[in-house]
């Protein structure tokens, strides 16, 4: 969990609306004839698991995933009994019994996880239930075809297990006319007959609008929740979630010739207003967008000039009025001018990096 930062103290603030991230769930259920989850993994993709989560369950989300073990005991403690929480990465050696003791269902991946969970069961006495993972092609995690050759040949193997959920995970969802999506989804759909009867999973965020073949039982979408576009390249249907706001630290004037920012890489062509603001890449914000990313000033674009460094970056101001940018005043990094995608675009990344790597040194709002 990230703290929040005292708001006269933070160098910027970060808000996140949580009745956004409520709207983009209500779209992507909407989708489904079966059920809709919400991947909480890295902190709720850097957002804020405390918050994100609970919003979510009173819009009617029973199904949650986390990526760790220690994600799903959090999350434990702020949704209802009644929800159920899975672990993609499945038990780590020696964890079972921390996944029977918070009620969490373990995605096992291999047969070393079987067997770990097998033998909780066997001395437990009873079936414990847990998501099946088929690797269909991306070599990731999951059931290798080996093991479910094996599977296949002894139904023992699963003794002990009550399969509740059995999934796969697509590798190019996010574009549409790839064909290893069809390949994924016929390999899929050959390899759950081994589990007759369980309930399926395979949509990720983007499999949501691969089409209603793709659904099956249970939608699995993160990053979407969160504004991120599952569709690149077309118009985003989904609300952004996310705003930040840079403060100013500093303006002055600078002549002809001179030098901003570390390697003196940005020379003034002409005498420039150059404000500083206090968000570098320590707290995330790409040392990539030196030179090519902007921020906005009242709906004005303005470059990053020199180069991000850890604490700070500078920005061109010399075409707004004077008293517009001054010590305390915010600049937007990222919000209604400047989506998440847009800045990842200019970062040469993903909106999901974006996201996750904001820092701690914000004051967090949300709304």
């Amino acid at each position: 969990m990230v703290d929040s930062v005292d708001a006269s103290r933070a160098g910027a603030l970060l808000t996140v609306d949580l009745g956004a991230i409520r709207d983009n769930y209500r779209l992507l259920a909407g989708k489904t004839k079966g059920a809709c989850a919400a991947v909480m993994k890295a902190d709720a993709y850097g957002l804020g698991m405390e918050q994100v989560a609970p919003a979510l369950a009173l819009e009617g989300c029973k199904t949650f995933f986390t990526a760790h073990l220690e994600e799903g005991i959090r999350l434990r403690q702020l949704v209802p009994e009644d929800c159920a929480i899975y672990v993609l990465h499945g038990p780590p050696p020696g964890t079972a019994k921390d996944c029977f003791q918070y009620d969490l269902r373990p995605v096992l991946n291999d047969p070393g996880q079987i067997q770990e969970w097998r033998a909780l069961a066997r001395s437990l006495d009873r079936e414990l239930p847990a998501a099946i993972q088929l690797d269909t092609g991306m070599s990731r995690m999951g059931l290798a075809p080996e093991d479910l050759l094996a599977l296949s040949k002894d139904r023992d193997w699963l003794a002990g297990v009550r399969p509740v959920l059995v999934m796969s995970h697509l590798a190019c969802a996010d574009e549409p006319l790839h064909p290893m999506n069809e390949a994924q989804r016929r390999r899929f759909e050959e390899l759950r007959q081994l589990f007759p009867g369980v309930p399926a999973s395979l949509a990720n965020s983007s499999g949501v609008f691969l089409g209603a073949s793709y659904h099956y039982d249970l939608l699995r979408p993160g990053a979407a929740l969160y504004g991120i576009n599952p569709q690149p390249g077309t118009p985003n249907p989904l609300r952004q979630a996310v705003s930040l706001h840079a403060r100013v630290v500093q303006v002055r004037s600078v002549c002809e010739g001179a030098v901003v920012g570390y390697g003196a890489h940005h020379v003034c062509a002409a005498e420039h207003r150059i404000a500083t603001v206090a968000v570098g890449y320590a707290d995330g914000w790409f040392r990539s967008l030196s030179g090519r990313g902007f921020a906005f000033v009242d709906g004005v674009r303005v470059p990053i000039v020199g180069r991000v460094s850890m604490d700070s970056m500078g920005l061109d101001v010399t075409g707004l009025a004077p008293g517009r940018v001054a010590p305390g005043a915010e600049v937007e990094l990222m919000g209604a001018h400047q989506p998440v995608d847009e800045v990842a675009a200019l970062a040469g990344t993903i909106g999901y990096e974006v996201l996750t790597r904001l820092g701690s040194r914000f004051h967090r709002r949300y709304v």
